[in-house]
């Protein structure tokens, strides 16, 4: 089981799911080809929840948005650090990169980071 676990979450236009997640079948077979144990990406279903904090209120989503989480597993913190320079290194990940796909989402309204895992039951 993994030790460390990196967390995205991208507000996505509704309109940009499909070429998204076809963005993201790329991204996850280079992540896994460098190191990651597993890679998955969630699309929203369930964000109004009454009584706490939403999360369209945190990430600030716009009318005709959608919210991705996506979780990357790795054996641990320096094996994530290692295999994040061969990734952002590897040619394949901008080259199967059009115009387009960088412009799926705002990146600057992307949130990140990195865990270690508190609990595992």
């Amino acid at each position: 089981m993994a030790n460390y676990v990196d967390v995205y979450l991208v507000p996505l236009p509704e309109a940009n799911i499909k070429a998204y997640a076809a963005l993201a079948a790329r991204s996850g077979k280079i992540f896994r080809k460098h190191g990651a144990l597993s890679y998955c990406e969630y699309i929203a279903s369930d964000l109004n929840v009454e009584g706490i904090v939403p999360f369209p209120d945190v990430v600030k989503l716009q009318p005709g948005e959608t919210l991705v989480y996506a979780a990357v597993e790795f054996e641990s913190e320096e094996v994530r650090n290692e295999a994040m320079k061969k990734i952002m290194a590897d040619p394949e990940l901008m080259e199967g990169m059009s115009e387009s796909d960088k412009k799926l989402f705002d990146y600057k309204k992307m949130v990140y980071g990195g865990f270690k895992i508190l609990v595992e039951a």
